[in-house]
């Protein structure tokens, strides 16, 4: 298993249009990939899941991988959230 903390920082957290590029982003990999904010975690390739945390901007949240491409989908996640979705 893999694992790394980051924080949320885009305008609007991770709804709508940010969410649907993270939901995207995860299911390019094979690996089982959670999404956990304090103590809710979630199928990171879920939208439903996702968006129930509620992740709002400034929000650190733990993004872990379990599977053969394990650390290179938790390594591309935290790239896109860095990245603020590209706004």
């Amino acid at each position: 298993m893999f694992s790394k903390e980051i924080t949320v920082n885009n305008q609007v957290g991770l709804y709508a249009r940010p969410a649907t590029f993270f939901i995207q982003k995860a299911n390019e990999y094979k690996s089982t990939i959670m999404v956990e904010k304090e103590e809710r975690k979630v199928n990171a390739k879920s939208l439903l899941g996702v968006l129930s945390l509620g992740i709002t901007r400034g929000t650190a949240i733990t993004i872990s991988a379990e599977g053969a491409d394990e650390e290179e989908a938790v390594n591309a996640l935290c790239d896109l959230i860095a990245s603020n979705f590209g706004e």
